[in-house]
């Protein structure tokens, strides 16, 4: 893990396009700001730990599916 210590206003840069900004610090909080690609998907973690549990659960998911000769009818 990288650690970086930032001060409001400045900002770190993570590949060629997305930049992380230190925009307020307020007590123990520190609101960042982050410009990225569109195509770059950002969540905060616990939103992100969240959807990848619900993905876990709905590929678990059994649909049992009838046979295929009662879905052909013979004419």
């Amino acid at each position: 893990m990288l650690i970086l210590t930032r001060k409001l206003n400045e900002s770190i840069t993570i590949g060629d396009n997305v930049e992380v900004s230190v925009i307020e610090i307020k007590g123990d909080q520190v609101k960042l700001g982050i410009n990225a690609p569109r195509e770059i998907k950002v969540y905060r973690k616990e939103v992100y730990l969240a959807i990848q549990q619900e993905n876990r659960e709905a590929a678990m998911v059994s649909i049992e599916l009838p046979e295929l000769d009662d879905l052909i009818k013979e004419d």
